[in-house]
């Protein structure tokens, strides 16, 4: 396994991550066994990055995790690593009420997140999105303190500016910034990444397949489940998703010339983008995981990224990645 460092503070991880999210919410239903096996062999295949949030669902992913670490042979429990969001507030019937970044609530959410990872400390710890009530400072201090007491080793952050990137490094040293990045989703090379790069924060990208948009395997008359988020997203409804499916469609002709999938091609462009960068990968399925593994052994010459330019070049998205009302806590894009 190809292995990178997670800005000059964080820790080595391997060079993909794993994305837990799906196994337990938002994407529709999942499988538990499989997912449970889709762990097991990212672990067994040298993928140490586990990613996670305790509201997904509802802790339901933090306890999954911890099954899987749990039955997982010693050696790969021990070089797991887990990244872990928190945060943000939920309703019973699911939905989001808004996001906590409160320093009383920050150790809270900590110590909760501890008992279900069934772990005595977290390796990266970041709120999922900006509390707007709450200065960044507090936070980011909030969260030193967990790891001056052992109980956290790296803080990151999620979805947030340059700014706040820079308010937050003045504070406590920040391993990286989980974001998305994808050939659809490039806003963070204007000034972001720059930012993130300056002060020598690594960037853990999530949505390097737009939720499956880019991945080869979205039909254009695919029915959505009622409990899978993405029928409320932009860019998966009407003639947006006509769009974005004609941009993978020319993603396709690339990759089909390469002889790999259209996923490992959008998988491998990331990875293409710097060593500082690890993407992250949602495979709630072992063959989703064969499949995006194979991008580590995908070389993009020049040629191939100019093509891939061509063929996606950056805005050409159609649609917003996410509803405006999310859109509006995401500090990243103001």
């Amino acid at each position: 396994m190809q292995t990178r460092t997670l800005g000059t503070s964080g820790p080595r991880t391997s060079a993909l991550g794993l994305g837990c999210m799906g196994m337990s919410a938002l994407y529709g239903d999942a499988d538990r066994a499989e997912s449970l096996a889709t762990i097991h062999a990212a672990l067994e295949a040298g993928v140490t990055l586990l990613d996670t949030g305790d509201f997904y669902g509802m802790g339901h992913n933090e306890l999954l995790i911890n099954e899987a670490l749990r039955t997982a042979p010693a050696a790969a429990r021990e070089k797991a690593l887990t990244s872990v969001k928190f945060g943000a507030l939920r309703t019973v019937e699911g939905g989001f009420t808004g996001y906590d970044g409160r320093p009383n609530a920050v150790k809270n959410f900590a110590a909760y997140s501890l008992q279900r990872l069934g772990r005595d400390h977290i390796d990266i710890y970041r709120i999922a999105r900006i509390d707007p009530d709450v200065p960044v400072e507090e936070t980011i201090g909030a969260i030193a303190e967990l790891v001056e007491a052992g109980h956290v080793r790296h803080i990151g952050l999620s979805e947030v500016g340059a700014e706040t990137l820079r308010r937050a490094a003045a504070v406590a040293p920040i391993s990286d910034l989980q974001i998305e990045y994808s050939l659809i989703s490039r806003g963070i090379e204007d000034d972001i990444l720059p930012t993130a790069r300056e002060l020598g924060i690594g960037i853990t990208a999530y949505g390097v397949l737009s939720r499956g948009l880019i991945s080869g395997h979205f039909a254009r008359d695919r029915k959505l489940a009622a409990n899978d988020f993405r029928g409320m997203s932009p860019r998966f409804q009407g003639e947006n998703l006509s769009r974005n499916l004609d941009l993978v469609d020319a993603l396709r002709k690339i990759a089909e010339q390469k002889g790999v999938s259209v996923a490992q091609t959008a998988i491998a462009w990331v990875l293409s983008r710097g060593e500082d960068i690890v993407p992250l990968v949602g495979a709630r399925r072992r063959d989703r995981l064969t499949e995006a593994l194979g991008a580590l052994d995908i070389t993009l010459e020049a040629d191939d990224l100019a093509a891939i330019e061509s063929a996606i070049p950056a805005g050409a998205a159609a649609g917003e990645r996410y509803p405006a009302e999310q859109m509006g806590h995401l500090d990243s894009e103001r």
